[in-house]
């Protein structure tokens, strides 16, 4: 039977749904040949697991309790390798390895749940602008340039202010400055999103997947959002480090996690007082922003070019 001209039989549009779907399968399995040729991302990617893993085992890598004083302590931290403590102890005589695995925990997880919540809003702002188009396009995009305007760290100590004035609390807590964070770090996923689905609705597949009835919701998310992940899973990548760097500087200034809870950036922040006579304090949560900040970064750098068709 004839097909009419502008129109897609439904048995030649499922058969292109079914191609696009196969397509994306081998694209994935490209992506990890490449990935996993890139030395300095897979170097970053294992040293990162260890690092997780330290961080969500830390009980199983230390008998310290992090928050306890030991009884060696007279009033300046000790040195690595005394009483029984690896890397020494902080200024509060408090071991400073397991401060540092159960700091991560923190560190680690206000990167992670930031960029979930960054990604998810992003995606969805950058989905509807891009797939939509219009006056749509114009408004969601309008308002995401609205909020690139905003400061994100002025903004975090202005918030910080606020709270201290209006409460007891000095400092924003931890589900406070994931949701900040969160809530104004999507306007680069949104941009990468929106263009990606600016090219990808003109493409076959997607006449194909309204040609047999698929509703809007389901073209953007199972056709059109599948293919867009590459810029997505980069930028969320590297916005982690981006995060945990933020985090560090807010903890660092007095402003993020408060005492007796470890963070990287609050373990720096208190080992300023004695940092002629107790390097290590300062040194080793340096190092381990340093570390894993890079390893993130060269993740990063790994699955872009892992996600870029035009490298083989």
């Amino acid at each position: 039977m004839a097909v009419q001209t502008g129109q897609i039989s439904p048995n030649l549009a499922n058969v292109a749904v079914a191609v696009a779907d196969d397509d994306y399968a081998r694209e994935r399995h490209l992506t990890w040949r490449k990935f996993s040729r890139h030395r300095l991302a897979v170097a970053g990617a294992i040293v990162l697991l260890i690092i997780v893993i330290g961080a969500v085992f830390a009980p199983a890598f230390t008998h310290f309790d992090p928050f306890a004083i030991d009884d060696a302590w007279q009033g300046t931290p000790l040195a690595p390798g005394v009483a029984g403590h690896w890397l020494g102890t902080d200024e509060v005589g408090r071991d400073l390895w397991a401060r540092l695995l159960f700091g991560g925990r923190i560190s680690l997880t206000i990167g992670l749940f930031a960029v979930i919540i960054e990604v998810l809003l992003g995606s969805f702002i950058g989905a509807v602008s891009g797939y939509f188009g219009g006056w749509v396009d114009a408004v969601l995009m309008r308002v995401t340039d609205a909020f690139l305007c905003i400061p994100l760290l002025p903004l975090l100590l202005v918030l910080t202010a606020i709270v201290a004035a209006e409460s007891t609390k000095a400092a924003l807590n931890f589900t406070s400055i994931v949701l900040i964070i969160g809530f104004l770090s999507w306007m680069s996923v949104a941009r990468l999103v929106r263009g990606a689905f600016l090219s990808l609705r003109e493409k076959e597949f997607c006449e194909a997947a309204r040609a047999i009835g698929s509703s809007h919701f389901r073209i953007m998310f199972r056709h059109l959002l599948p293919n867009a992940m590459a810029p997505i899973v980069v930028q969320a990548t590297l916005d982690v480090a981006g995060v945990i760097t933020l985090e560090s500087v807010l903890s660092f200034l007095g402003f993020g996690i408060q005492p007796p809870t470890a963070s990287w950036g609050s373990m720096l922040a208190n080992a300023q007082e004695n940092i002629s006579i107790a390097w290590w304090a300062a040194v080793f949560p340096g190092l381990c922003i340093l570390t894993t900040v890079l390893a993130i970064n060269y993740m990063g750098d790994g699955l872009r070019d892992a996600l870029d068709p035009n490298v083989r």
